[in-house]
């Protein structure tokens, strides 16, 4: 029998099949799918994570993963708790 290895984390998402769309950002910068879902949900206001997995119906640790690249890419800013997109990420949405 076969161990089975937990796919979770940073090594499903570079290593696991059929999770292409777990990062938020491509390696060129880009929004992924999940990533541009949470750029929509701040297109009218400023929302902590919570509300974020709410309205785009991802999972909170997702969601807060996700942010943490969309920040680093410049596409969204964290202030005090609650995410909102920056100029580029405004671009995004339109």
């Amino acid at each position: 029998m076969k161990a089975s290895i937990a796919r979770t984390g940073t090594f499903a998402q570079r290593n696991c099949k059929g999770v292409d769309d777990m990062p938020c950002v491509t390696p060129d910068g880009k929004p992924t799918s999940s990533g541009l879902a949470m750029l929509k949900s701040l297109k009218e206001t400023s929302l902590p994570a919570e509300e974020i997995a709410t309205k785009t119906g991802q999972p909170l640790f997702r969601v807060r993963s996700g942010l943490r690249e969309l920040v680093s890419a410049g596409l969204v800013q964290e202030e005090s708790g609650n995410y909102s997109l920056t100029p580029n990420g405004e671009t995004l949405t339109s």
